[in-house]
């Protein structure tokens, strides 16, 4: 089964450093195959074998282990990842000049319909929609400065999401379909 492990919070703004080879080199140690990584900000393809169930769990361990740090993993299988650009709003992404898109991936037990409670909208400004496991947050690009996609950062439901942009999550899920 192929996947792609959602690292939250490392290489943003200087802190929580990781290369990516280190990423890399933990994940083929563990045993994993075909392991990949796109950009830094902790997105790895793997393959793995196995319940997907308990591999998020084993994958924070485990990279607690390796790495001397906790991290937050959030899993999604090449099916899921495909069902979150293929369920995706009408039009979201299409306009990349007009709006920043991005997709907020929810760790279980989290889920859209609680996540969308601490999200906060600027009429005008943010769009917001609930999809299985995600939440779908568009930003007028003009008003950028306006939008309060992040007051969900001071949310205690913030600790149970990542954020990617529409541009990595279609290229991940390009990048599994190799």
């Amino acid at each position: 089964m192929r996947y792609v492990a959602l690292l939250r919070g490392i290489n943003v703004g200087g802190r929580n450093l990781v290369a990516m080879s280190e990423l890399r080199d933990a994940f083929e140690a563990a045993g994993y195959e075909a392991v990949r990584t796109y950009i830094q900000s902790g997105n790895v393809l793997f393959d793995a074998d196995g319940p997907r169930d308990s591999l998020e769990s084993s994958l924070e361990a485990m990279l607690g282990q390796q790495l001397g740090r906790p991290l937050v993993v959030v899993l999604r299988s090449h099916q899921q990842l495909r069902n979150v650009v293929r369920n995706a709003p009408d039009g979201f992404g299409s306009q990349p000049d007009r709006f920043h898109s991005d997709v907020v991936f929810l760790k279980s037990p989290l889920t859209s319909r609680r996540a969308m409670r601490a999200v906060e909208l600027r009429d005008g400004v943010d769009h917001a929609w609930p999809g299985t496991g995600v939440i779908y947050f568009a930003r007028l690009s003009e008003r950028l400065t306006q939008s309060r996609m992040s007051r969900i950062v001071g949310t205690p439901e913030y600790q149970r999401m990542t954020i990617r942009s529409w541009n990595t999550t279609t290229k991940l899920l390009h990048l599994l379909e190799r």
